[in-house]
């Protein structure tokens, strides 16, 4: 094949791949406008009572001059926040830790595993009527079930990412004359950095929803007692607007942490590329 046939062939593949790029970015335009053509469709009929996207802007203009339980929108935004961030951040040091413990030790998870597989199962939302008997309803009662809700998607992935380690990294530190302190920091835990962020990005998601849960149950801030209230009120548009905004911080979350799991493992963009 000549050199000018195959700049055309090149330059037929380039165009294809460009116009493939260009697709991924309409497309989610394209279902974010048909999720809003159904909402104008479903608020439209005479006998609906579901809230068209006028009554939800009207009740966040609402929301804004008047405050329920003294805090705006952005505070009860903000105190879901706190909450998950902090039972990520202990969920993340502990379960990582715990998984690596039980995924690298044969004796640790012959002696732990059957009992985090036992609690493994127990939903998050179960553990509420125990945790409020114990700690009553405060925030750390809150906390706690967000925890358990992220901790054990953490402990899932670092376990199967130590346990599935290619044998070729830990041949190459045995031919290095690796420590064991060595094989674990610098061959065994860098190789299961996959399956760990798995569990990361896992966690995010699992605690944004147990966070919601938890609120609706017994709180008086954060998005979930929101819905709550609305409920409780007959206000559909504040149930809707909270809805909204669970998506929007659930969505942001979720980049978060990608952008995040990019940075410190490149290599897995270029496997999803």
């Amino acid at each position: 094949m000549s050199t000018k046939n195959t700049d055309i062939v090149l330059s037929a593949s380039e165009q294809r791949e460009r116009r493939k790029q260009i697709l991924y970015k309409i497309l989610p335009v394209v279902s974010i406008l048909l999720l809003v053509a159904l909402w104008i469709a479903a608020s439209g009929g005479e006998s609906s009572s579901f809230p068209s996207p006028m009554d939800v802007y009207d009740r966040f203009l609402r929301f804004m001059e008047k405050p329920i339980q003294k805090l705006s929108l952005w505070q009860h935004i903000l105190a879901s926040l706190k909450r998950v961030l902090i039972a990520l951040l202990a969920s993340w040091v502990l379960g990582i830790s715990f998984g690596i413990l039980i995924g690298w030790n044969k004796k640790a998870n012959a002696l732990l595993g059957p009992i985090f597989t036992a609690i493994r199962v127990v939903p998050p939302l179960a553990w509420i009527p125990l945790i409020t008997i114990w700690f009553g309803t405060g925030e750390f009662p809150k906390i706690l079930v967000v925890f358990l809700g992220a901790v054990m998607p953490v402990v899932v992935n670092t376990q199967a990412g130590m346990s599935n380690i290619d044998q070729q990294y830990l041949d190459v530190g045995r031919i290095f004359n690796a420590n064991k302190r060595q094989m674990l920091l610098d061959f065994a835990i860098p190789s299961a950095l996959d399956a760990i962020f798995a569990g990361v990005r896992t966690s995010a998601s699992a605690a944004w929803m147990v966070v919601l849960a938890a609120e609706m149950l017994g709180g008086k801030s954060g998005v979930g007692f929101l819905i709550t209230r609305g409920m409780d009120s007959g206000d559909l548009p504040l149930v809707l607007l909270s809805m909204i905004c669970i998506g929007i911080i659930g969505a942001i979350l979720a980049i978060s942490m990608q952008l995040i799991e990019r940075g410190v493992c490149p290599w897995t963009a270029k496997k999803s590329n």
